[in-house]
């Protein structure tokens, strides 16, 4: 017999750390190979880890709901088979750099110069948490002492994780907007103004009513994010929507021609959702001022084009899985990314790499029969189009007999963007190219 230990498996460049939800196998339970052991949770996704070995389960080491480290040990497996020899796990370099991760890899791409360097030695302190009633991973403590974050501001910033915990990304937040949480200490010992001898008001609610007969259903952490996630978008972008109708007759007449030879040919089916993401890669392409994020008063232009595809999950809950680098895949490669990361999506099978770097979101709403919306954009990235059902409706068509009324196939697009830094004319003009492009679709094509 031979003692296998199970380490927290490396999940992503950017993921240090992960939220063990649930253990799905217990103590003395018998486990087969890749067989799932334990849920966790990052900041994005949620995910299952399987066992390499088959045996029996004989300790773990943490509980659920606990944070634990990518390479930590977090189980022990009794097994006969040949215990397979491990590489060494990723060291996790919990220090940071002075700036956040994600602006430090744009400003290195693109020439926008680094942010000084504080040199301030009183920042790498350890700091005292004895006094503090939250519980901080190794990492986030990490990150405050080398950003000079005192325990008393951690207390303040409010975390997106797992019962309120403090987050890598709350940190990185938090020093982007220049510690804006941080309330200004005000000498006891000077007179106060009126306005500041006053409690401050905390944000009111209206009260609900429940009766008897109603149904209390507690948010799931999943849900409790996407919250977050909206209120703290609408807040941050100045949200406006355009609209535009697109005739995309030759599209469904194409569909409908090459879909049963194309399951037949590749096991799988070909969706309108592939040839969407096409037509925006190539609007990208023609007008890349879309394929931007905001970083205080810099814009940074994002050279890749990947596109996030929001998907409803099982659970009413949605995910929005990465095409990395759309535009440099044909239909067809699209078309093998968008059903593999839709059937690992509803599976809860995802890796948190596979949910991060969108620079584009696009939302299908015909899915659900909606023929528009104005849907809230992903942050940080600065605009989402959303695509309504297609209908069969009477419409005008110029020929050179003359004017003709005919039964063609409509949809609504509908484009949210940040007025802040893309105006009407970009906007407007972005998705109208990608009508263009839907609607000069070419009905010979092979796929």
């Amino acid at each position: 017999m031979a003692l296998y230990e199970l380490v927290l498996p490396k999940m992503g460049e950017s993921v240090a750390e992960a939220t063990i939800i649930k253990w799905v196998k217990k103590p003395g339970d018998q486990i087969e190979i890749d067989e799932s052991v334990l849920e966790i949770a990052t900041d994005k996704v949620d995910s299952e880890v399987p066992s390499p070995v088959s045996g029996k389960l004989l300790e773990i080491f943490f509980k659920e709901d606990e944070v634990v480290q990518v390479g930590a040990v977090i189980a022990t497996i009794e097994t006969e088979a040949e215990v397979p020899q491990k590489e060494n796990p990723p060291l996790v370099q919990l220090a940071t750099p002075k700036s956040p991760v994600e602006v430090e890899e744009h400003v290195q791409r693109d020439g926008i110069p680094n942010l000084e360097d504080s040199g301030e030695e009183e920042s790498r302190k350890p700091l005292d948490f004895s006094n503090s009633t939250r519980f901080y991973s190794p990492l986030v403590k990490s990150m405050a002492a080398e950003e000079g974050i005192s325990s008393a501001e951690l207390d303040k910033i409010k975390g997106s994780g797992s019962e309120g915990r403090v987050t890598k990304k709350d940190i990185i937040d938090f020093i982007s907007s220049g510690k804006t949480n941080q309330k200004p200490e005000i000498d006891k010992k000077l007179p106060l103004p009126i306005a500041a001898a006053e409690p401050e008001q905390e944000r009111r609610t209206s009260s609900v009513s429940v009766s008897g007969g109603d149904e209390i259903i507690e948010m799931d952490r999943m849900r409790k994010l996407i919250a977050d996630h909206m209120i703290m978008s609408t807040q941050t972008s100045a949200h406006v929507t355009s609209f535009i109708e697109a005739d995309v007759t030759n599209l469904v007449q194409w569909r409908d021609r090459v879909k049963n030879s194309f399951e037949k040919r590749e096991g799988e089916k070909i969706t309108f959702t592939p040839i969407f993401i096409e037509a925006v890669a190539k609007a990208i392409k023609d007008l890349p001022m879309i394929n931007i994020s905001v970083s205080g008063t810099q814009i940074i232009k994002k050279r890749d084009i990947n596109i996030g595809m929001a998907a409803a999950l099982p659970s009413g809950n949605l995910i929005v899985p990465v095409i990395k680098n759309a535009d440099q895949l044909n239909l067809y490669g699209i078309t093998k990314a968008v059903n593999d990361l839709a059937s690992r999506a509803r599976l809860s099978k995802l890796k948190p790499d596979e949910t991060q770097g969108g620079t584009f979101t696009l939302t299908n709403l015909g899915t659900f029969g909606n023929i528009m919306g104005t849907p809230i954009i992903n942050q940080p990235q600065v605009a989402v189009l959303a695509v309504g059902a297609i209908k069969k409706k009477p419409a005008v068509i110029e020929t050179e007999f003359g004017d003709v009324i005919a039964i063609r196939h409509m949809m609504f697009l509908s484009l949210s963007y940040d007025h802040r830094v893309v105006d009407g004319s970009l906007g407007g003009s972005f998705v109208r190219r990608v009508a263009d492009h839907l609607e000069s679709w070419d009905i010979n094509r092979e796929i």
